[in-house]
């Protein structure tokens, strides 16, 4: 009737199913988990700013003329008024340049180097999108 001489064989197969998806569920909820500790921040005092970072717009038209605010200056003379005009700020203001999109890469280059040199590090080129 019973054959003592044969050995079962296990099948580990389920088991090793069923640990892999509890292994999944743990490995997907344990970043959800918050651990939320009460902590009561002390006051602080309430600051004032004592300067507003003013910033800088350039603004320069397809004919080559360059604004800034509402003073105007030809293209060729750019380089020493600005170093004049940026005098009066800090060299952590901020520069945005506004160009036409009809100027040459070379144009374009001139102003922002010429901002560069003035010592201004924080310069954007503003597009439309």
């Amino acid at each position: 009737m019973y054959d003592w001489e044969e050995k079962p064989d296990l099948n580990i197969t389920p088991l090793v199913d069923v640990m892999l998806v509890l292994l999944a569920i743990l490995m997907v909820t344990t970043p959800a988990m918050i651990y939320e500790e009460l902590i009561e921040l002390p006051k602080g005092s309430k600051t004032k700013v004592v300067q507003k970072i003013s910033t800088i717009e350039i603004r320069v038209d397809k004919n080559r003329r360059i604004y800034i605010k509402k003073e105007k200056y030809k293209f060729s003379d750019f380089a020493d008024n600005f170093l004049l005009y940026s005098q009066k700020f800090d060299k952590n203001s901020p520069v945005y340049i506004r160009a036409d999109k009809s100027l040459s890469y070379g144009d374009v280059m001139f102003i922002l180097k010429t901002v560069k040199e003035a010592g201004f590090s924080k310069v954007s080129l503003i597009t439309d999108g």
